[in-house]
Parts: C-alpha cells; structure tokens; sequence
C-alpha cells in the first residue's frame, strides 16, 4: 500500500500524541498497513522450488563441456549472461581455493521447459558460469596458474602438470549446486541473476568500454550514446533498473550497428568481436554519423508500426532478452536496406516454434546460429 499521506512512520509519530478515540483509530489504521504490506508480499513472493545437489567438478565440466560446440550441452550458458570476463588471477585463485578444501558459492542452476523436445532435460546456468568456464579451461589444460598467493609452488602449472593422484582428486571435488525447478519461469531466472549480482565490483562491458579509449571515438559518442537514448527505443525494449545501469542499452546499440554491419564475420567473443568494431570505425565522417543515426530511428519506427510488443514477447514483459532484440533489430534493418518501402509485412513467423528456438537456445554465442536467427527475420520480413 503506497500513500503519501499517512504512513507508516507518520502514524506512530501522531500515535504518541493522541488519547482514546483518535489513539483508537491511529491503531487501526497502522494495523491496516501492517495488513497491506503482507498482502503485498505474499503477492510478490515467487514460489521457486528447488533441490540441493552435489557435482563433482568433473560431471560438472563434463556436463558442460559435451557438446559446447554445437550448443548443444547439457549444462548451458543463456543469453542473459556476462561474457567470461575473469581475470587469470581470478581464475587461479578459485583453483587455489578448491585445491586448499575451502568452499565457494553455491552454484544456481535451472531445469527448463522447452517445446524442442531435442532441448528437453538441458539446465541453465543462471549463477556460476564464470566458474564453470573457469573449471572446464583448467580440466582442458587452457588455464595457467599464476600469481597465487599460499599455492605459490603451483604458479606456472596446468592441470597436466599436477600429479595423477592430485588429479583425480581435484575431479572429485564436490561442487553444491541448487537446481531450480520447471516451474521457475525465464523472468525469475534473470530477476534470480540480477540479485545475486547486484552490488558486485566487477566493471561490465560496457563500463570497460566506457572508461577506455574506445569510449572516446566518434562512433561511440555521436552514434551508440545518442542512440541508446531514444525515447521510443526505451518504448519498445523495457529493461530493468539494474540491467540498465549496467550500460545494457549502449551494449544493446552497440551489438546493433556491429552486428547488421559485420555479422557474417563475427567469431566466437562477442567482446572481441565489438570491441574489434569500435577500433576500427573509431573515426567517422558527419555524413556517416547521421546515416547510421537514421537507420537506427528507421528501424525502430518499422518495430513501432508492426510489431505489437516491440522487442519484448508479450504486452506485459517488463525486460527484453537480448537475442530477440539482436535477431529482430538487425533483421528488420537488412530487411529495410533491400526494400525501403516495406510495409505491412505478414508476422506469423514471430509467434513461431521456429524463432522461438532462434531466440531461446543457448546459441548467443555461436557464429551459424547469430547468422541463422538474423536472417531468418530478414527472409520473413521479405518474404523469402
């Protein structure tokens, strides 16, 4: 219950003044509020349930790692999720810590619901990639230790070179892992993400970017800044508070313009592959700036005009998953590039079990699937 009139500490404040009738009625209402308030959380409380496990590092990296390059592995990472950003330092010292027998943080994962029967049984990680990734690039023999600090016999090895019995052992480390059930929809998976990593030091993407030189270009200050702050771009991809200040709208502008203009040469980093992006377009003419200022308000206008729920998939959805956005946004711009007079275009296709797979596998990552959900909007929008 919200009033700006009387709440809560105003009427325990009027409550040390008043006598009888009025003290009577005081009550009353701070009683309705204490009423209100549980109403409201009972309403917002999400009945998650979920199992607590245990994985030896082993079946976890194996579970992740077994068909990881046809995005088809048991254990996934969704779109949601930050790139692997940790530091080698980062990564030995999670090595160090299992290797000394101290624990680490539970890791979140998800069974999900899927109409692909071919996607049926996969778990999401919602919290614990940078783990993951981090345990399966020891096991592979692609992390080097270094710069440990109680370890420092093991600085410059890699898991080869640790004894045979050490490495088995170090397989059988268990790993607690909570499972959140069916029932846990894709909204409270991100909401879940968030909170877990709400107050956390770790500069994002896009505040690397920001802070670095590449903050400073032409293409990031006259095109991306300018472009994530439009109005109707705001309209028709919500996000929340958090994502937004994590600079998702520039990420989000910025995976535009790199993907419609380069997607068929995009590799396996996105980080890389945006970065690589903004070096090369660091110096662009006046001309140029307002070209791609334009196209981008184009594209929005079209979202606008066509689409019912913008880049969001229902008129209720209060964020917008970042491969819809990406497939739907670059496709429309190809689209609109073929023929500008577009109009009116017949959207069957966006309530599909087809786009559906585009835009919920875990392939946010992966070359022939960012070429495939793109241009499948295209072909749609043409008719192709």
């Amino acid at each position: 219950m919200t009033n700006t009139i009387e709440n809560i500490a105003d009427l325990k404040k009027q409550l040390t003044k008043a006598e009888n009738k009025p003290r009577a009625q005081l009550l009353a209402k701070i009683e309705q509020l204490k009423t209100d308030a549980e109403h409201q959380i009972r309403l917002h409380q999400k009945d998650i349930d979920f199992q607590t496990k245990e994985y030896t590092v082993e079946l976890t990296v194996q579970k992740y790692s077994d068909g990881l390059d046809d995005d088809d592995n048991e254990l996934f990472i969704p779109d949601y999720q930050r790139e692997f950003t940790w530091s080698i330092k980062r990564q030995s010292k999670l090595i160090e810590s299992l290797l000394m027998g101290l624990p680490i943080p539970y890791i979140f994962i998800a069974d999900i619901l899927s109409d692909d029967k071919e996607d049926t049984g996969r778990t999401e990680i919602v919290d614990g990639s940078q783990r993951i990734r981090t345990l399966h690039a020891f096991l592979s023999n692609n992390l080097t230790l270094e710069k440990l600090e109680l370890l420092t016999d093991l600085n410059n090895f890699c898991f080869e070179d640790l004894p045979i019995s050490r490495q088995r052992r170090f397989k059988r480390i268990p790993l607690r892992i909570i499972e959140l059930s069916q029932q846990c929809t894709e909204e409270t998976r991100r909401d879940l993400f968030e909170r877990i990593n709400t107050g956390s030091d770790d500069l994002k993407d896009d505040e690397v970017r920001k802070g670095s030189k590449l903050g400073k270009t032409d293409l990031y200050t006259k095109v991306i800044t300018p472009c994530s702050e439009s109005v109707l771009f705001h309209k028709l991809a919500p996000m929340s508070d958090v994502v937004i200040k994590r600079g998702e709208r520039k990420e989000s502008t910025l995976r535009f313009f790199a993907y419609l203009e380069n997607y068929l040469n995009f590799g396996h980093s996105v980080i890389e592959f945006l970065n690589k992006y903004l070096n090369e377009n660091d110096k662009i003419n006046s001309t140029d700036v307002a070209h791609m200022n334009k196209e981008f308000e184009l594209m929005l206008h079209f979202i606008d005009a066509y689409f019912p729920h913008g880049f969001t998939k229902t008129e209720k959805a209060k964020t917008t998953q970042r491969v819809r956005f990406e497939s739907i946004a670059v496709g429309v711009a190809l689209a609109l590039r073929t023929n500008p007079e577009l109009q009116n275009p017949n959207l069957d296709w966006l309530f599909s079990d087809t786009f559906k797979k585009h835009t919920t596998s875990d392939g946010s990552n992966s070359k022939p699937k960012v070429r495939a959900r793109i241009e499948y909007v295209r072909d749609k929008l043409l008719g192709v």
